[in-house]
């Protein structure tokens, strides 16, 4: 007849016996495999089968045997034989175990976490009914990349030319897009998307000749959006400095970059500055992905 069910690892296993070298005025001995009590094991004392159990013959447990009675060596013999011993450790089939066999403990008595993942943290989910793993950092929700940098000095500018504004303070950049000696943003591979951009300028001239200034945005080497403070016309209209800047959202592609231009127009045709400090945020430039969007 088939076999029905799991198929044993053994099919066939015998009792060990265990022959034990006598010690003179001793009565514990050691078994070769743990027990749970003298009931697993038959222990014969001279062809005698000896009653187990406190204060009859012997006790067991894990592997001690404990006699009553110290035996003599050369006269007396003894052995026994694991009537309990285990043998195997079977496993269930496959899809066999289900939520019914498995404890609420095996989550809830696990150390929590206390803490936000690490990006290469990994939790399971359902994907179609199929259990995968994910690393946190695709689930976490967070407006990057994302990068602020500001100028920590002035940058000269010339009369009425359009000059890249270097912003040499990287304050912080999550994925290493921005270029502190170019002062270029690139969008990361595989980063594409909506963006948020914000820009500011702060005009400044020592003369007080300032009568306009300008601040652009450039996308891929092209000017996008400007924003234009005019106020040439002599007498009266110059100024010492002014603050420009704007935020604007884009779509951006991976390996597209962004940059901030600036321009400035005097009455004596000389220089003035971009204002930096290495405390303040006088002019600075700064983007974020968005996300849900």
């Amino acid at each position: 007849m088939a076999y029905l069910g799991n198929r044993p690892a053994e099919s066939y296993a015998s009792f060990e016996r265990q022959v034990f070298t006598i010690v003179n005025s001793q009565t514990a001995y050691t078994l070769s495999h743990s027990v749970t009590n003298e009931n697993d094991i038959r222990l014969v004392v001279n062809n005698v089968v000896q009653e187990p159990g406190s204060g009859k013959a012997y006790t067991a447990s894990g592997t001690t045997l404990t006699l009553s009675a110290a035996l003599v060596n050369g006269t007396d013999e003894m052995y026994c034989v694991f009537l309990g011993r285990a043998l195997q450790t079977v496993n269930p089939p496959n899809a066999s175990v289900g939520s019914a066999q498995i404890a609420d403990s095996l989550i809830s008595g696990k150390t929590a976490l206390g803490a936000t993942p690490a990006d290469t943290d990994e939790l399971l989910i359902s994907d179609a009914g199929t259990l995968k793993r994910v690393d946190y950092s695709y689930l976490k929700s967070a407006n990057t990349p994302s990068f602020s940098a500001r100028l920590n000095a002035d940058q000269t500018l010339s009369d009425n030319s359009y000059t890249k504004i270097v912003f040499n303070t990287e304050v912080y950049d999550t994925d290493s897009g921005y270029d502190t000696s170019t002062g270029r943003y690139t969008i990361p591979s595989g980063k594409g998307g909506k963006y948020s951009i914000s820009y500011q300028l702060l005009l400044y001239d020592a003369n007080g000749q300032l009568t306009g200034g300008r601040a652009s945005l450039y996308k891929n080497g092209s000017s996008l959006e400007e924003q234009i403070l005019d106020m040439e016309g002599g007498g009266d209209k110059y100024f010492y400095n002014s603050t420009m800047g704007t935020n604007i959202i884009l779509d951006l592609s991976a390996s597209d970059y962004i940059e901030v231009y600036g321009r400035g127009n005097t009455l004596d045709s000389g220089t003035f500055v971009i204002d930096g400090d290495t405390n303040a945020f006088y002019s600075f430039f700064q983007a974020y992905k968005l996300i849900g969007v």
